[in-house]
């Protein structure tokens, strides 16, 4: 099986998603958007490859918006769609996310307010999405796509929505302690500075925590190939239900 994995930016990395899709038998082709070079200035151009030469989708965050809708973003939206058509199943994370939502007819709009560092979420769907904590790391949050079903929230997003065999997560369970710092090291010190937190400490718990980190992923990938990828593709999303509500 082959995996499609959209790294967009150089510092970042599939880390514990990755790390777990090889483990459950997926081959990963990397395909890095943005090359270190063009970080200030990421208004490159990208081929992306057919969707249907991949088993699956998993597209990363990045520090941009889906809201710059330059030309890659559009290319990358229009991947993803086909892909949701095409019933191949797609696992967006963080800006991933915001726009696999876009792709499928949502939105996204700025969050009211920076989400950095660890949260807890309600969930719907435990099996699913456990309550956390998870890692975050966002300035935007999407809009649900119609068909959505959201199956967890916190109080400033909504943070995982399932679409057919497509699923969104708001936060980063790929994260490892060397992206974070690197995040950091680049640019995210300016941004922890505005929303008052520690990045040194942020770093300092995510190392801390990196065993049951790098298991509550494990358990995310797991419930998105048995629950999610194995849902044949005209299978509705949410059992009758539908919501259109962003957090």
């Amino acid at each position: 099986m082959r995996a499609l994995v959209i790294v967009h930016d150089h510092l970042s990395t599939a880390g514990h998603i990755g790390e777990r899709l090889a483990e459950r038998g997926f081959e990963l082709d990397e395909l890095l958007v943005v090359p270190a070079e063009r970080y200030t200035t990421p208004d490159v151009e990208v081929a992306f490859p057919a969707a249907e030469n991949y088993d699956l989708i998993l597209t990363l965050g990045a520090p941009w918006s889906v809201a710059r809708r330059n030309a890659w973003i559009e290319a990358e939206l229009a991947l993803l769609r086909s892909a949701h058509e095409a019933g191949i199943p797609v696992l967006g994370i963080c800006f991933g996310g915001q726009a696999l939502a876009t792709a499928l007819g949502g939105g996204i709009e700025v969050a009211p307010r920076f989400e950095l560092g660890w949260s807890r979420l309600t969930t719907d769907a435990p099996d699913l999405v456990g309550a956390g904590p998870w890692f975050q790391f966002h300035g935007d949050r999407w809009l649900l796509p119609p068909g959505a079903r959201e199956v967890a929230r916190n109080e400033f997003a909504s943070q995982a929505f399932v679409c057919g065999r497509s699923w969104g997560v708001q936060f980063h369970p790929e994260l490892t302690p060397e992206v974070l710092q690197a995040w950091f090291d680049e640019d995210g010190t300016a941004i922890a500075a505005e929303v008052g937190v520690d990045p040194e400490r942020l770093v300092a718990e995510l190392r801390a925590d990196l065993p049951a980190a790098r298991e509550r992923a494990r358990v995310l990938v797991d419930a998105f190939l048995d629950q999610v990828m194995d849902r044949a593709p005209e299978e509705g999303p949410n059992d009758g239900t539908q919501s259109h509500m962003s957090a």
